[in-house]
């Protein structure tokens, strides 16, 4: 078993009388790449909220090396720079460029000088394919291009996991083959990441688990050739029924 890094316990959150998440058992070891999948609403991105809390879980835990993330003198940005996070809404800072999106993060949280930060930054640009736009800001850029970007600023911080919330959901569909390019590559490498994602086929054929959700809890939780071809649960049979029929069919 690969070592974990993060783990959450009986984690549930509500919003006023709406529970959102119940008692959420989960954790993700160290090389994996995990998927998220279920219906809108089901909790995938609360819970991956919650991991990085930009939202405050109402109970339960999240480990980081076994250290309760909510203890007091825990480092949060510190946190969060190795636990990076790659948005639906790319989260760019629009008065600046491709080039200082990457940059801003690693001086302010990593204490780097600008020289090692745009260096740092450009490797990572280049890497995403965005080479020829450093110098362009988001205005300029397609979606895909947008988040790519999105992507080089996270890798910039050297993170240990990378959690995507539905990274091209917001994306054209013919963007969104640039941008799961650029996630396999990353998953390849090694990097340790947790996708919230409705791309069925990045869920099958990239990731080393497939977790689906339902209703605020994990339902079911196993290999995507398990998942996909034999899954043990009705909820899931039917959901995955679903949403294989309305994929576009190869040609």
């Amino acid at each position: 078993m690969p070592e974990t890094i993060i783990e959450v316990r009986h984690l549930s959150k509500s919003f006023g009388d709406h529970e959102v998440l119940r008692d959420v058992d989960f954790s993700v070891g160290k090389g994996e790449v995990v998927s998220i999948i279920g219906s809108s609403g089901s909790g995938k991105s609360t819970l991956l909220r919650c991991m990085n809390l930009l939202e405050k879980p109402t109970g339960g835990e999240v480990l980081y090396h076994r250290r309760n993330i909510r203890d007091a003198g825990f480092d949060l940005h510190m946190y969060r720079a190795h636990v990076g996070m790659v948005f639906q809404q790319f989260n760019l800072f629009n008065n600046m460029t491709a080039l200082e999106n990457c940059v801003v993060g690693q001086m302010k949280v990593l204490k780097r000088s600008r020289a090692e930060s745009e260096k740092i930054a450009l490797d990572y640009l280049c890497k995403v394919g965005m080479d020829l736009y450093v110098h362009a800001k988001p205005r300029q850029l397609s979606g895909g291009q947008k988040q790519r970007v999105a992507i080089a600023r996270a890798l910039a911080m050297n993170p240990e996991v990378l959690l995507f919330d539905e990274p091209t959901s917001a994306l054209d569909p013919e963007m969104v083959g640039e941008v799961l390019a650029v996630m396999k590559d990353l998953a390849a490498s090694g990097l340790t990441m947790l996708v919230v994602t409705h791309e069925m086929g990045f869920a099958r054929d990239v990731c080393d688990r497939v977790v689906f959700m339902d209703g605020g809890v994990i339902v079911e939780s196993d290999t995507p050739e398990v998942i996909f071809t034999q899954p043990k649960h009705p909820r899931t049979r039917e959901f995955l029924a679903r949403v294989l029929q309305s994929e576009p069919q190869p040609v």
